[in-house]
C-alpha cells in the first residue's frame, strides 16, 4: 500500500508530496521521546519520524540531533515544535530558525499561538502539519497557511483541549468542513485503526504511545512493560481545573495530583505543580519507576499487547490494514437499481 500526504489540489496549487510511506503513518512529536534513534527508526521502516524540538535544551542542541538522525536514515523526517504557556517560553523562533537552517522540510506544530513561527517557516517553504484537537482551531490554523491538519481525538495522550470530543466525530467533521487533507491522532495502534481512520476520509494517522512501546523507543524498558500491561482505563485527566487538561498514565502520582487539584482550596496551580513536574516524567523514562512521575499515555494503551521493533509494526500494520479494508470491500454488494 503505497499512499502520499498532499496538499489538497482544489487549493490551486501545484500537488507537493510531503513524504512517500509504504504506511501512512506519521510517528507523533513526544517529549523526552522523540529522539534520533526512533524518529530514524520510524523513517526506515516506512513512516514518517519525528524529532521533538523542545526536548533539546537548546537550539544548538537541536541542530545535533537533526544531524545525527540524518546520519541514521537517508529517508524524510520532520521535527515537532509545541507552544505551550511557560513563564519563561523557549525561544521558538531560533528554534525555528535551526530547522530551516538544516533543512528539515516537514514540522509538526502544535500549541498557542502558532501564528508567528507558521509564518517564519512558511517563508522558508516549510510543509506544515497542525495539531488540533477542535474543528474550529482547525480553521483557524487553515487561514495560517498551514499544509495538512493533524485531527486530534479525546482518546489522545497528553493536551486533550478542553471540549472531549472524540475522532468518530471530529474525522468526520473535518471531513466534512476543512478545505485542507488531514491525519488522524489518538487512539490509533493499528492496521484495524487505520483504516478506520481512511473511511472517516483521513489519509493516515499518527501514533504516539503506540510507537512508545517499540524497542527503539529511548526509555526504559520498564514503562514499555507497563504499557503493555494497561488497560484502556488506566489513563488519568488532571489540570481540567487551570483549563490544560493533560491525559496521563494513571500512575500514583497524576491519582495524587488529581486528588489535589479537586481537593485544593486555594485553586492556586502551585498546590499541584510539584506532582506534574516534566524533570520528574523524564525521570520516569530514564530509571524506569512508573511511579516516580507524571508521563503522558493515550487510551490506546488498552490496544497494546506487545514490544516489536519499528518495522515489524508498521509492517503488521499495513498487512492489517489491507486486509481489513479487503474484507470491507468484500462484505458489500452493490444493490441493483430498480427499474420501477
Amino acid at each position: 500500500m503505497t499512499t502520499n500526504l498532499r496538499k489538497a489540489r482544489h487549493t490551486g496549487q501545484t500537488a507537493i508530496t510531503i513524504h512517500t510511506t509504504n504506511i501512512p503513518v506519521v510517528q507523533g512529536g513526544m517529549q523526552w521521546v522523540g529522539y534520533a534513534e526512533l524518529a530514524a527508526a520510524v523513517s526506515n521502516a516506512g513512516g514518517l519520524g519525528i524529532l521533538t524540538a523542545l526536548t533539546q535544551p537548546t537550539p544548538e542542541d537541536l541542530r545535533k540531533e537533526i544531524r545525527k538522525c540524518r546520519s541514521m536514515t537517508k529517508k524524510p523526517f520532520g521535527v515537532n515544535l509545541t507552544l505551550l504557556p511557560a513563564l519563561v517560553p523557549p525561544d521558538y523562533a531560533a528554534y525555528a530558525q535551526v530547522i530551516i537552517d538544516e533543512g528539515v522540510k516537514i514540522v509538526e506544530t502544535a500549541g498557542n499561538n502558532p501564528g508567528p513561527v507558521i509564518t517564519q517557516l512558511k517563508k522558508a517553504n516549510t510543509t506544515i502539519l497542525h495539531k488540533c484537537t477542535t474543528i474550529r482551531h482547525a480553521k483557524s490554523a487553515v487561514k495560517l497557511g498551514v499544509d495538512f491538519l493533524s485531527i486530534d481525538g479525546f482518546e489522545c495522550a497528553g493536551h486533550v483541549g478542553e471540549h472531549d470530543i472524540t475522532n468518530f466525530i471530529l474525522l468526520n467533521r473535518a471531513r466534512q468542513d476543512l478545505g485542507v487533507p488531514f491525519i488522524a491522532s489518538g487512539g490509533f495502534a493499528d492496521g484495524y485503526g487505520l483504516a478506520a481512520a481512511l473511511s472517516l476520509g483521513a489519509e493516515g494517522i499518527n501514533m504516539g504511545t503506540r510507537f512508545m512501546c517499540t524497542i527503539e523507543a529511548p526509555i526504559h524498558h520498564n514503562v514499555k512493560e507497563a504499557i503493555v500491561k494497561a488497560e484502556e482505563t488506566d489513563t488519568a485527566l488532571v489540570l481540567r481545573r487551570w483549563k490544560n487538561t493533560t491525559r496521563l498514565f494513571a500512575n500514583k502520582v497524576s491519582k495524587e495530583a488529581l486528588k489535589v487539584e479537586k481537593e485544593s482550596k486555594s485553586g492556586e496551580f502551585s498546590d499541584v505543580a510539584p506532582f506534574v513536574s516534566g524533570k520528574r516524567g523524564r525521570e520516569v523514562f530514564l530509571n524506569g519507576d512508573v511511579d516516580f512521575g507524571v508521563w503522558t499515555a493515550g487510551q490506546v494503551i488498552g490496544l497494546i499487547h506487545d514490544i516489536p521493533t519499528c518495522a515489524q509494526l508498521l509492517q503488521r500494520i499495513e498487512k492489517e490494514a489491507l486486509e481489513s479494508m479487503q474484507r470491507n470491500q468484500s462484505l458489500y454488494t452493490a444493490t441493483p437499481q430498480s427499474k420501477l
